[in-house]
């Protein structure tokens, strides 16, 4: 049995049907990018030591995922929400080398060990879409 007023909310609700995103299909990739890195090293009592930095190239995750919010007598709000993001299926691990290194009075550094920094990054191997706010992969 409903009452007057839940009848009218469902009634509502019912003849608003739902919105799906206007996007007909997902679209996340996993791209190539450029970018700019520095990384700074100091010694044991946080002086500056050395400032290296190069442009690196690494992949993202980029695109659109379908996503949709419908009326909903159950929920709080009145809307259930199924929100989907474009992030990384997988991390690769990897070392870069930085090649412009500078003492701290930015003068460039030559010598041998000094003129070069490896670095370790993690970057998306594979990209798809995941749940919004879903972090237990």
């Amino acid at each position: 049995m409903f009452t007057k007023g839940l009848l009218l909310i469902f009634a509502i609700f019912a003849s608003y049907g739902y919105c799906v995103s206007e996007l007909p299909d997902e679209s996340c990739e996993t791209l190539p990018s450029d970018i700019h890195i520095t990384k700074e090293e100091f010694d044991e009592l946080g002086r500056l030591q050395r400032t290296c930095n190069g442009e690196v190239a690494v992949n993202k995750c980029e695109g659109s995922c379908k996503s949709q919010v419908q009326p909903s007598v159950i929920t709080p709000t009145g809307f259930l929400k199924e929100c989907y993001c474009c992030r990384e299926s997988y991390l690769r691990e990897r070392i870069v080398t930085l090649t412009h290194c500078y003492d701290p009075d930015g003068l460039r550094l030559t010598g041998e060990g000094e003129n070069s920094m490896d670095i370790k990054l993690r970057e998306p191997s594979e990209c798809k879409c995941y749940k919004c706010g879903d972090f237990s992969r």
